[in-house]
């Protein structure tokens, strides 16, 4: 018997309210999941670490002009370099927050917002994106779940949770030493010490070898930007699927 097609896509958390081209995602499974059946699978990669994911541009609801969010962190090193599933939200950016988006958005939406009360920026998108509905009927496999961690195959590129000054940071190993990327060619060190698997996430290039070892995908839905870097060589099982195209594809998608 032929298994039932698994038809996935990736994103990191992208926005308190999620990116467009996020959405385009989505429409693009539910459209093949109509067409071929099978089930929708969203590969959240909360184990990456850069807070510009999370950055989430409104255009205000008068003026047209965009404006840029984003969480606010309790201190630097949460910010630059731990991963979404262990950025803390600083207290009162919430509250903060809510009263500037009647500006941006309707009441609706506003509801959902001020009804999350998780104390990380991963669980809080995903629980912002299941408010809106976007995600209804899918499955939602975290790459920071150990669980996940423990099943994946072994990559050669990968980056390693580990302490730095009381935070958990998220390091790329290399030659046997952690690394955190300061910008441009500046690098901060970090003193070896043991691991484990439920400490490693893979990078952006190994990224669709480690999933698909845990996720079995028989569709993987991808945007214009990752069909560049993706190594498709390495999945030969894996139909690719282009997502949709959606105007303004990096602003927040608003629609409840």
């Amino acid at each position: 018997m032929t298994a039932a097609p698994v038809i996935c896509f990736g994103q990191q958390p992208c926005g308190f309210f999620p990116r467009r081209f996020l959405v385009a995602k989505i429409q693009t499974a539910r459209r093949l999941q109509k067409e071929i059946g099978g089930e929708i699978i969203y590969f959240c990669h909360d184990s990456d670490h850069d807070p510009r994911e999370t950055q989430t541009i409104l255009r205000h609801r008068k003026t047209n002009e965009p404006a840029q969010l984003n969480f606010a962190f309790p201190n630097r090193v949460q910010r630059k370099f731990s991963p979404q599933y262990r950025k803390q939200i600083a207290a009162g950016w919430q509250d903060k927050t809510a009263l500037q988006l009647p500006n941006y958005v309707g009441h609706p939406l506003i509801n959902v917002f001020k009804t999350i009360s998780t104390a990380n920026v991963a669980d809080f998108c995903l629980e912002i994106y299941r408010g809106m509905g976007l995600l209804d009927g899918i499955r939602v496999v975290r790459s920071s779940d150990p669980a996940v961690r423990r099943a994946a195959c072994d990559v050669p590129e990968f980056f390693v949770d580990v302490p730095f000054e009381g935070e958990v940071v998220r390091a790329r190993f290399v030659k046997g030493a952690f690394q955190l990327h300061e910008g441009g060619d500046s690098f901060i060190t970090l003193s070896q010490a043991a691991f484990s698997r439920e400490q490693i996430s893979p990078t952006r290039d190994t990224r669709l070898r480690w999933m698909q070892s845990v996720v079995h995908c028989t569709h993987y839905v991808a945007g214009p930007g990752e069909t560049a870097y993706l190594r498709r060589e390495e999945t030969p099982e894996i139909t690719f699927i282009n997502r949709d195209t959606i105007e303004r594809s990096d602003e927040a998608y608003t629609e409840i």
